[in-house]
């Protein structure tokens, strides 16, 4: 196992050990599969935008690929510059600990594991999907600029989007 793999796969360790079986963990995390490609991510990314648009809320929006490259990144005129680092940061994060950034924050808040903390790439607040097709994670979504809940609903739908 390579070092940039080990660190999510201890995370997803932490992350899901605390309420199944060692056998039944490992069965549900997805591996991941090719790399997402542009077409995929700006359907992604529409999907994403229509969700903000329905909020009436200005976003940053970034899709990297399975390796956590930045593929696409769409930014609202009004949208803050702040929102870019926080929107990549976020889909990285999915994309390498292959769940949710909601379920780390919840980890830390919820359930006392602040040890997450300290791992790095996590990325504890709300608003980062892995794009999982066909039980294979080919990349992420990040979407920052609302309050964390809409950054969610905005990364789910444009997770949700292929």
């Amino acid at each position: 196992m390579t070092p940039r793999n080990f660190t999510p796969v201890l995370l997803a360790s932490a992350l899901l050990g605390l309420t199944m079986s060692t056998a039944r963990f490992a069965q549900s995390i997805p591996s991941y599969g090719a790399p997402i490609t542009v077409e995929q991510a700006k359907r992604a990314a529409e999907a994403a935008v229509a969700e903000m648009r329905k909020l009436n809320l200005d976003m940053t929006i970034a899709i990297v690929d399975s390796g956590s490259n930045l593929v696409y990144l769409e930014r609202s005129n009004q949208a803050g510059i702040g929102t870019i680092d926080a929107a990549i940061g976020k889909a990285k994060a999915a994309n390498d600990i292959k769940t949710p950034t909601k379920v780390i924050g919840d980890m830390i808040l919820k359930h006392g594991q602040s040890n997450l903390l300290g791992v790095p790439g996590s990325f504890p607040v709300e608003g980062g999907f892995p794009i999982i097709v066909e039980n294979k994670v080919i990349g992420a979504i990040g979407s920052s600029g609302g309050m964390p809940v809409d950054d969610g609903t905005v990364a789910n739908a444009g997770a949700k989007g292929l």
